[in-house]
């Protein structure tokens, strides 16, 4: 009995979480870009939070700087990949085999 209480409430906790008719990639997608923002904003604090009495500190600082920077968006791609199914469609049976 336990066995079927502890079964039900995972499974509507993960129901709650993963909800019907949600698009998982673009919620990933989102995540990962808001945490790819952060962290880099992060490390810029903490590299300006550094002191720099050489030239060598200071360049180093800006390298650093100039690769944390976002990229431009990109545009369309050159070519158009097709759609495709998620599942396969089955091959239609040959006459014969009727």
């Amino acid at each position: 009995m336990m066995f079927l209480l502890r079964s039900v409430f995972w499974l509507s906790i993960a129901f709650m979480v993963i909800q019907p008719g949600m698009d998982m990639r673009e919620t990933a997608s989102a995540l990962s870009g808001q945490a790819l923002a952060r962290g880099s904003q992060l490390v810029a604090g903490q590299i300006e939070a550094i002191e720099c009495d050489s030239l060598t500190c200071l360049g180093g600082k800006a390298v650093v700087s100039a690769a944390l920077q976002p990229a431009p968006p990109t545009g369309p791609p050159m070519h158009v990949l097709p759609v495709l199914d998620s599942v396969p469609l089955p091959r239609p049976r040959p006459d014969r085999a009727s």
